[in-house]
């Protein structure tokens, strides 16, 4: 019987988005092999914009600002979850598609975890908090994190949830430009 060893040679920037029209959570991971190490994280708040469509020109501006400083490897997004109020996903929705839009546009692969992968790849359990989910990120990655900014830990969970896929095999869906998008999902453009 032979034993293998696994070097993992990996380093890469990893921006994760939590989508959202009033706030937007983000955060940004450096893996170095095994090591992973917290650049920065935070919020991007929206709601003191009225307009819709100027909500999504700040989170397509602030999306492309975070690409340009921070120049991350592959952008891994939360997917929109199935809800009963259909003009919140609408909203939601749009929010995802133009973060999407704007890694496209400087042209970073695209990953795409449901809400429910993302919950069980940091805590094992698919339903858990937004409480649970910061504080295992917080004892994970050995930061401070704070109530205040749930929405940007769960940007960081969503980059994080990322990094574990590579130890895993499984991928989230990842699209390297807008043709391959639309026609991985036909259903989703009218």
């Amino acid at each position: 019987m032979q034993n293998y060893i696994v070097i993992l040679n990996t380093e890469r920037v990893i921006l994760g988005i939590d989508p959202g029209t009033n706030i937007m959570g983000y955060g940004l991971v450096h893996q170095k092999g095994t090591e992973l190490v917290v650049i920065s994280l935070g919020v991007i708040q929206l709601n003191k914009y009225s307009n819709q469509a100027l909500k999504l020109k700040k989170i397509f501006e602030r999306t492309l600002n975070m690409i340009d400083e921070f120049r991350p490897d592959e952008v891994a997004i939360e997917a929109p979850f199935y809800g009963k109020n259909v003009q919140s996903m609408l909203k939601l929705g749009r929010a995802q598609g133009v973060a999407m839009a704007a890694a496209l546009y400087r042209s970073v692969p695209i990953f795409e975890y449901s809400p429910k992968k993302i919950k069980q790849s940091i805590t094992g359990n698919g339903n858990a908090s937004k409480e649970q989910v910061a504080a295992m990120l917080a004892n994970m990655l050995s930061f401070q994190g704070s109530s205040k900014y749930l929405d940007a830990t769960d940007g960081l969970a969503v980059a994080v949830c990322h990094y574990f896929q590579n130890f895993s095999g499984s991928k989230g869906n990842k699209y390297s430009g807008w043709n391959q998008f639309v026609n991985e999902n036909p259903d989703r453009i009218k």
